[in-house]
C-alpha cells in the first residue's frame, strides 16, 4: 500500500498517479490492466473503476527476492480475448528498481506511475504517453478527450459530446481513451475535450464542451475548421437552454436570496460549476477548492484544497448555503444544500449516464443545484 505521507500518494480526497493511470488505461475495452503491487494498491483503484483489473498482489517475499516471476505468472494468465496488456507499477517496485522489461512482450505496455509520482492527472498523462496515440491526417473525425473511468460523469459526457457533434454534422473520431487499441493510431487532426484537466494526447485542441459559453466558442472553431458543418442547430440549442435555466433561476430568486456557495473538485469542473452558479443564480462563490494542481486565473477565489482537515475547517467557519463537491464535503456541512461534482458520491445510487459537459450537462447540474437549494429552504421553513 502506498505510504500516505509521501507526496502525491493516494488520499481519501483525490487519487494518486497510479490510480489515474489505471483509470486511463481501463477504458480501452481490449486492454488488460495489471497493477504491479500489493493488494492495497489494487483494491483502491478497483473500488473506484467499474471494470475488472488484474494484480500481482506482491507480498514481503517478492519485495525481498524479486517479483519478476510473480508478474510473469499473472501475465501468462491474462485471457487471450485481450489484444494488449498494460502493466502499471506502484510504489514498491518503483523504489526497489526491479527490472521487469525483460519479460514483457510486444503487446505489453509498461507505465511507470507509482503513487509518489504525482496526482491522478499525472498518472493519466503518463499512461497516455505510454499508449502513444497517433494522429492520422486522413482521418476526418473530431477526437473526444478528457474521458476517465474515475469520473461519475464520464459516460454521460461522452454521449453528450457525440450528440452535439452529430447535431452539427461533424463526425466523431477516436474516443480517447474509450476505443479499442487499434483505434489509438487513427486519431483525427482535431480534438475537443469534456474535461480540460486531462490531456488529449493527440490532435489540435479546438476547445472544451464544459459550460454553455465554452460550447459556443468550441463550435465556432469547429465551424471554421469544417465548412460543411452546420453549427446553427447547436448554437440555437445553447441559446434556448440558457433561457430555460435563467427562467427557472429567476423564479427561485423571486422567492429567495442568491445562495452563498463553496465549490470543491477538479480544477476544470470546479470552475465550470462556479461559473454556472454565478451566471444564473448570482451566487456568491466563497471558494473553488481545487483537488488537483492550483487552478489558473479565475475571477472567483480559488486555491488548492486537497485535505479533509482544511476543507472541514473552512466549511465550519464559512457556513455556506450550497456546497458542491463530494460526500466528504456533504458530511462536513450537513446543513447546506448539496450538489455532487466529484467522487466519492456515497449514499446515492447512480445508474444513468449523467453529463456535466455540454448542454445536457449544464442543465443537469443547475437542476440539481436548484432543487437542492429549494429543498433546504423548505426544511428551514418547517
Amino acid at each position: 500500500m502506498p505510504d500516505p505521507s509521501m507526496p502525491g500518494c493516494t488520499s481519501p480526497l483525490w487519487p494518486c498517479g497510479m490510480t489515474g493511470a489505471a483509470a486511463c488505461l481501463a477504458g480501452i475495452p481490449d486492454l488488460a490492466v495489471v497493477i504491479h503491487g500489493s493488494s492495497g494498491c489494487f483494491f483502491y483503484p478497483q473500488s473506484l473503476i467499474p471494470v475488472p483489473l488484474f494484480s500481482t498482489f506482491i507480498e514481503e517475499r517478492e519485495v525481498i527476492f524479486g517479483s519478476v516471476d510473480r508478474l510473469g505468472e499473472v501475465l501468462g494468465s491474462i485471457p487471450p480475448s485481450y489484444r494488449g496488456v498494460a502493466v502499471v507499477t506502484t510504489c514498491v517496485p518503483a523504489i526497489v528498481g526491479e527490472e521487469i522489461r525483460e519479460i514483457l512482450d510486444d503487446r505489453t505496455i509498461l507505465v511507470d506511475a507509482p503513487g509518489f509520482a504525482g496526482q491522478m492527472e499525472e498518472g493519466y498523462r503518463r499512461a497516455l504517453d505510454a499508449l502513444g496515440p497517433e494522429t492520422d491526417p486522413g482521418e476526418g473525425g473530431v477526437n473526444i478527450a478528457g474521458l476517465n473511468l474515475l469520473d461519475p460523469f464520464s459516460q454521460g459526457n461522452l454521449l453528450e459530446a457525440e450528440r452535439l457533434l452529430a447535431l452539427a454534422g461533424v463526425p466523431a473520431g477516436v474516443r480517447i481513451t474509450r476505443d479499442p487499441l487499434d483505434r489509438i493510431g487513427l486519431c483525427g487532426p482535431v480534438t475537443v475535450s469534456v474535461n480540460p484537466d486531462l490531456p488529449p494526447g493527440a490532435g489540435e485542441e479546438a476547445g472544451t464542451f464544459l459550460g454553455l459559453s465554452a460550447v459556443e466558442r468550441t463550435f465556432a472553431r469547429l465551424g471554421d475548421r469544417y465548412p460543411e458543418a452546420d453549427i446553427g442547430p447547436v448554437l440555437a440549442e445553447v441559446s434556448r437552454t440558457g433561457e430555460r435555466i435563467q427562467k427557472a433561476a429567476d423564479k427561485y430568486l423571486r422567492r429567495f436570496d442568491p445562495p452563498v456557495a463553496a465549490v470543491f473538485g477538479g480544477s476544470a469542473y470546479g470552475e465550470a460549476a462556479a461559473e454556472a452558479l454565478h451566471r444564473y443564480l448570482d451566487a456568491d462563490i466563497l471558494v473553488i477548492g481545487s483537488r488537483n494542481a492550483p487552478p489558473g486565473a479565475s475571477r472567483f477565489p480559488a486555491r488548492q484544497m486537497a485535505d479533509l482537515g482544511s476543507i472541514t475547517g473552512f466549511l465550519a467557519a464559512a457556513r455556506p448555503d450550497l456546497v458542491v463537491g463530494s460526500s466528504f464535503e456533504r458530511s462536513a456541512c450537513p446543513g447546506a444544500a448539496f450538489a455532487g461534482l466529484t467522487p466519492p458520491l456515497r449514499g446515492r445510487v447512480l445508474l444513468r449516464s449523467r453529463a456535466l459537459a455540454g448542454i445536457e450537462g449544464t442543465l443537469s447540474f443547475m437542476e440539481e443545484a436548484l432543487n437542492a437549494c429549494i429543498d433546504r429552504k423548505r426544511k428551514i421553513a418547517r
